[in-house]
């Protein structure tokens, strides 16, 4: 459940006031790091929605609990709360100046003082209002032991803390222009720090954003420099920096950026910090990335050895295929020549799976894409001058690929024998049908694989199979492409068979799989 389905009850909230929180929650971490404070969202358990308040606000009953929907831990620092809110309640004694923050819409520092010799606790409301009304209540809850003196980079990180945290008292923060993409390799405080003012100067560098300046090439003092003026050069001649490098370097928007040099690749993410009137300064984070980047350039360099892997098997199959169906044409007996062509037509299916997994990089393969064609073909095959007509009901969806092959030579097995026995020289039509049923108590969710024919029928009772059964019980049909199926569904599928009489006249095949849990 969101943690915002609790505020669904105050009939109050406006468009983008859900999404806002939503934002704010996914980005709280850096605040949480800057001022070494564990941050609590809660909203009243008692709430008066804007209609009976008198004052086209809603506002917490008086005497309200608050009920805690979220709750961060700074990773700078030692936590305040060990155990976590979240579906708590806060403690009685800060209801009413919660409620007091609330109504007048401004942070306020509700309670500090010594508690258990652990140092100074201090507590910190701040209402987020947005748009004239107040969502919810953030509280800061920091600590610092006595006697300890803060250093300079303490008091630049709280101090933008702060800042942010007026920013998110007014609406200002977070913003929805912001990107809220994937996450992986953006910086956070403790990567790298660097404070600008409003001329887009630096004021401030932390020692890690330091190091990271320096492997990108840029040396010397950095305190009233722009980065501006620094990062393109050390790119080195012919680099072209992307459009957003100028924005977030000087920390215009609040996007993120990444630059390579010859011996480093940096990730620069960029915070402005502003009033109602204007911006006053900007935040901006930074990461080396440069062995996060080699690795990505593994796994393309891993992905296309795989695929070319694929593909080369593809094609030897294909070449083992065509010498096959060569070593048909000089056969003199009908039976030597089938037995060729039936091995000709299973090593081509296998070709088939591989050209599928060539063509990407994933753990499942778009199996109605790949079977569709193969149904057709191995009903074709079958009986080249009969009059077969072929139907597909269903879709199978995405299947892992050790599922793939041989599931498919098993579909293209039945299908060889729906047509072959099934309807024997008679026209008539093979359907393919894929069922998936969910996953019940008794087991996970399965995909049952229909095939049938209008043909003459079993004139035998149903049967069924399952396990090792599989290998010993005679199904109808004693040939190689029986016990080929009977063998892949017992050892490769650990699935299920059942040869049973069609309704309507006819024989239809069932083979159930186990799927894996979603």
């Amino acid at each position: 459940m969101a943690f915002t389905e609790p505020l669904r009850r105050s009939e109050d909230f406006g468009p983008g006031d859900y999404e806002w929180l939503h934002l704010l929650v996914g980005d709280w971490q850096l605040v949480s790091d800057l001022g070494f404070a564990d941050l609590v969202l809660s909203f009243p358990v008692d709430y008066i929605p804007a209609a009976g308040s008198g004052n086209g606000r809603g506002m917490p009953a008086p005497g309200s609990a608050f009920e805690v929907l979220a709750h961060v831990r700074p990773l700078t620092g030692p936590t305040v709360f060990h155990q976590d809110l979240v579906g708590e309640r806060l403690p009685a004694e800060l209801s009413g100046p919660l409620r007091a923050a609330w109504v007048a819409r401004r942070p306020d520092t509700l309670r500090a003082g010594a508690e258990r010799g652990e140092g100074a606790r201090q507590v910190t409301a701040v209402p987020l209002v947005r748009n004239g009304r107040t969502l919810a209540v953030l509280t800061v809850h920091t600590r610092r032991r006595a006697g300890e003196e803060a250093t300079r980079q303490e008091l630049v990180y709280r101090e933008t803390a702060d800042l942010l945290l007026r920013m998110a008292n007014e609406g200002l923060w977070p913003d929805f222009s912001a990107p809220t993409g994937s996450r992986r390799g953006a910086p956070r405080v403790g990567d790298g720090t660097i404070r600008l003012d409003a001329d887009d100067r630096v004021v401030y560098v932390s020692p890690n954003a330091d190091s990271s300046l320096r492997r990108l090439g840029i040396d010397g003092e950095l305190v009233g420099e722009r980065l501006m003026d620094l990062v393109p050069p050390a790119l080195g001649a012919g680099s072209v920096p992307d459009e957003t490098l100028a924005p977030v370097l000087t920390g215009r928007m609040p996007w993120r950026t990444e630059v390579s040099g010859s011996r480093a690749s940096i990730s620069f993410r960029s915070v402005p910090l502003k009033d109602r009137s204007s911006r006053f300064g900007a935040l901006l984070l930074c990461r080396d990335v440069t062995e996060l980047r080699r690795r990505d350039l593994d796994l393309v360099s891993q992905e296309a050895t795989v695929r070319e892997i694929h593909h080369r098997v593809k094609n030897n199959l294909q070449t083992v295929s065509a010498l096959l169906r060569l070593q048909a044409r000089r056969m003199t007996t009908p039976e030597a020549r089938h037995g060729l062509e039936q091995a000709m037509r299973r090593v081509a299916t296998i070709a088939l799976v591989h050209e599928t997994l060539s063509q990407g990089f994933t753990q499942n393969v778009d199996f109605d894409e790949l079977i569709e064609r193969q149904f057709r073909l191995a009903a074709e095959v079958a009986a080249p001058e009969q009059s077969v007509r072929t139907r597909m009901i269903g879709e199978f969806g995405e299947l892992p690929t050790r599922l793939a092959t041989p599931l498919a030579l098993v579909i293209n097995e039945l299908v060889t024998n729906a047509v072959e026995h099934g309807l024997g020289r008679r026209p008539g039509t093979v359907t393919l049908e894929a069922r998936r049923t969910p996953g019940t108590e008794d087991g996970g969710p399965r995909l049952e694989v229909v095939v049938s024919d209008d043909g003459a029928g079993m004139g035998r009772p149903a049967v069924e199979e399952s396990g090792a059964a599989a290998f010993r019980q005679a199904g109808p049909g004693e040939g190689l492409g029986m016990q080929i199926v009977r063998t892949l569904v017992a050892s490769e599928l650990d699935g299920t068979i059942r040869w049973a009489p069609r309704e309507g006249g006819g024989t239809e095949v069932t083979v159930s799989v186990r799927l894996e849990e979603p």
